[in-house]
């Protein structure tokens, strides 16, 4: 290994012939980045990754498509299978909603210069809804902050919470930087979160993790928490929300589950044999009032203009829940029911039979994208309601729309009754 003129940062032979440029401008202009990052955060050297998921493919005005065409011009090329996060657009459904050509022509510009780069046109925030996902203690490079905790805690690989721009960088090298989440050392639980004061009932009702989720975000401050004690087992959809609210609420990467995550069949484990530093305790009013907190400007009297559902993108199995739920009902005309999910899982949900359900009830999907990050909402939308806490904390900011939250059981009877309704029987239980 060499210095390659960086201190600290030990290159090897490889990584110095990208810096050389012996590979082409992109791939140089990759590795300068990379090698100046991990220097940033303190690597001391790099590491191979085997798979990457790009979140820069999210169109964000022109600088973002500048660089990504500067890549791709320059001849760079992925090392290592790559997915693409949400892109700025639904590529093809684009004109059914309120996208102007000035947005839509860029940022399917920079979906094609990804692809040029050699990248899979996944385009979805939940690639391992479809692909081939990496296993326990795989080295790998995603950026989502959704992903990347389901790819940390769920999945058990390992990856560091790579931002836009970096991400693309590690894919076009096959390097990261040795640091943060890649290393085992700083992995370990730091805030036990002490579930048995939940209801059963309450344990039992899928609008929980993302609460839980969005409660425990705004309390650990980054650490990683370790959660223990629950009187229910989730399921992947329930950890996949649970996971996308403490990273939108609290910018987590990784969290532990004893006895359901890989990293932590015993608290021991979890902790790597250390001792909590904090611990919560949440009990059935603390979360409710976290549920209630997750609305913002909505009450259960005021109508709706929209429920949509998807973030992170709608699963199989979402879809054959929503399809029992709305089967032989109509959404109330005034109020729009929206989807959103990758285009393979919209492919898998219509063979199943699920869509004509959906779409006979009056339900719309848009895929490769979400409502943050396109321009899509006409301005008569005002009233949003969903299932998702990550929707709901970012909408009063990003699209300036007041939102509440509810269960999936909810949003359909607000869509159906032409405003919020909500069963608060399972929030009120005694343990």
């Amino acid at each position: 290994m060499e210095h390659g003129g960086m201190t600290g940062v030990r290159l090897e032979r490889g990584d110095l012939a990208l810096l050389r440029g012996d590979e082409g401008e992109g791939a140089r202009l990759a590795m300068s980045i990379l090698a100046r990052m991990a220097e940033v955060v303190g690597a001391r050297e790099l590491l191979d990754i085997t798979a990457a998921h790009i979140d820069s493919s999210l169109y964000q005005g022109p600088a973002t498509l500048e660089f990504a065409e500067r890549l791709a011009e320059g001849g760079a090329r992925v090392q290592v299978p790559t997915t693409l996060n949400v892109s700025g657009v639904d590529e093809h459904g684009w004109r059914e909603w309120d996208v102007s050509e000035s947005w839509a022509a860029p940022a399917r510009r920079q979906m094609e210069a990804y692809e040029a780069m050699g990248c899979e046109p996944t385009w979805t925030c939940a690639p391992y809804q479809t692909q081939p996902r990496p296993a326990v203690g795989e080295q790998v490079a995603w950026g989502e902050s959704s992903a990347i905790v389901f790819a940390n805690s769920v999945l058990g690989a390992r990856t560091e919470r790579y931002p836009d721009l970096l991400d693309i960088c590690c894919a076009v090298t096959g390097r990261a930087p040795a640091a943060g989440l890649h290393l085992t050392a700083n992995r370990a639980g730091q805030v036990l979160v002490d579930l048995s004061r939940v209801p059963r009932r309450l344990a039992e009702e899928p609008a929980l993790y993302p609460v839980l989720g969005h409660w425990i975000g705004l309390r650990v401050e980054g650490r990683i928490p370790v959660l223990d004690g629950l009187r229910a087992r989730p399921g992947e959809d329930d950890l996949k929300a649970l996971g996308a609210a403490m990273a939108s609420s609290g910018a987590v990467g990784l969290f532990h589950w004893v006895g359901l995550t890989p990293e932590a069949p015993d608290l021991d484990a979890a902790f790597q044999g250390r001792e909590a530093a904090t611990r919560l305790r949440p009990g059935p009013a603390a979360l409710r009032a976290a549920r209630d907190e997750l609305g913002s400007g909505l009450s259960d009297a005021d109508g709706l203009d929209l429920v949509v559902l998807g973030s992170p993108h709608f699963s199989l199995s979402e879809f054959a829940a929503l399809a029992r739920l709305v089967a032989g009902r109509r959404r109330h005309p005034g109020v729009r029911l929206l989807i959103t999910t990758g285009r393979a899982v919209r492919e898998l949900a219509a063979k199943a039979g699920y869509l004509d359900t959906i779409e006979s009830f009056g339900g719309e999907l848009t895929v490769d994208t979400c409502i943050l990050t396109t321009p899509m909402l006409p301005e008569s939308i005002r009233r949003l309601m969903t299932n998702s806490a990550k929707y709901a904390w970012y909408t009063p900011g990003l699209l300036e729309r007041a939102v509440a939250f509810g269960s999936l059981a909810d949003c359909v009877e607000s869509a159906v009754a032409g405003r919020v309704t909500r069963d608060d029987g399972a929030w009120t239980a005694e343990p």
